[in-house]
């Protein structure tokens, strides 16, 4: 009777796997089949698990311990829409790490130890609507990501460590409506006024963004980006390509001392402390010299109205002044004349 007993819990243990190995709900992970979604956060896995149910819409792995993830590694579930990876230790993404992931729409990275991104890191995801890149270490976002992001609404890079952002990122975000840019390390130089112009335009549009806030240069330490004039920005430094290698090292060494050889760099980079604001004479923009012209000519106009004026006045006064003295010498004249005549009428034949 006992081995009968044993081999019936052994038969129910060997089909309640096959019934999880069938519904591919993996040990640590909760399942639901009506909304296709997998929740397997704070679980502490340190790699995605296998047997993914393949229609799985949705996959929550936050609060694990992934330290890396390879390539492919969602290859089991190319119907994903939302990924939350939050909160793990993931310092660095292969470039084919969502390879397949064509519908994927939101990428939750926050929180992780990131400190860079691929150029082509999310080149296969062409339907994303979401991006966080939140609470990491990024001190560098490329001026592409792979191709134009037409449908991404949604960029945020808050509390990283970037000091500039190339605007032709953000200019192959057409459709991105909020931006999420506060609390980084941003360095207020020549190179982040084409970010001020993109900002300004896209808040113009309806665009939603918050504060950027300046942590250098001191002149501009704590001032909000978009506060700053334009006037106040020179245009970057475009050094001939003879001497930019020794033009840029002449501008950083203004900044920093020399402590050894300079590093060698690429033709046409430029150290970011080359566009510091230097108290040098700038081209006034556009907007300026119109001012300058209208100011100009009202004063002009108002000078030339006085000396009309002045003009005027003296004329007058001398005619007035002309003509009173003529009837002072008419009236002291006329008795000389009567008494001249008179004598001359009294005299003896």
């Amino acid at each position: 009777w006992r081995q009968g007993r044993d081999c019936e819990l052994l038969l129910l243990s060997g089909a309640l796997v096959l019934l999880r190995l069938a519904g591919g709900c993996p040990e640590k992970c909760r399942c639901h089949s009506s909304s296709h979604s997998v929740d397997c956060s704070r679980q502490g896995l340190a790699q995605v698990p296998s047997g993914l149910p393949p229609q799985t819409r949705t996959l929550h792995l936050q609060d694990n311990q992934l330290h890396q993830l390879p390539a492919f590694a969602f290859r089991s579930v190319p119907q994903l829409r939302i990924l939350n990876l939050r909160n793990n230790s993931l310092s660095h993404l292969v470039p084919g790490v969502f390879h397949g992931l064509r519908h994927l729409e939101v990428l939750n990275l926050t929180q992780n130890s990131l400190h860079s991104l691929e150029s082509r890191l999310f080149h296969s995801l062409p339907r994303l609507r979401e991006l966080d890149l939140s609470s990491n270490n990024i001190s560098h976002l490329p001026a592409s990501l792979g191709r134009p992001w037409e449908n991404l609404t949604v960029f945020a890079v808050q509390q990283n460590q970037l000091r500039q952002l190339d605007r032709a990122l953000l200019e192959s975000m057409p459709s991105v409506r909020l931006l999420l840019l506060k609390d980084n390390l941003w360095q207020c130089n020549c190179h982040l006024l084409s970010l001020k112009l993109w900002l300004e335009k896209f808040i113009y549009k309806g665009g939603v963004t918050d504060s950027v806030v300046c942590a250098s240069p001191d002149t501009w330490k704590g001032e909000e980006l978009l506060k700053i004039p334009h006037e106040l920005y020179q245009p970057c430094p475009f050094p001939s390509p003879d001497v930019g290698s020794s033009r840029g090292q002449q501008l950083g060494s203004a900044h920093q001392p020399v402590s050894g050889p300079p590093e060698s760099h690429s033709a046409g980079q430029r150290d970011p402390s080359e566009c510091e604001l230097k108290p040098k004479p700038r081209p006034a923009n556009l907007r300026h010299a119109v001012a300058t012209v209208v100011i100009t000519s009202v004063v002009c106009g108002i000078v030339c109205l006085m000396m009309l004026a002045a003009a005027v006045y003296g004329c007058t006064y001398a005619a007035v002044t002309a003509q009173y003295q003529g009837g002072r010498l008419a009236q002291t004249n006329a008795p000389v004349k009567m008494e001249g005549k008179e004598l001359y009428d009294s005299s003896p034949a």
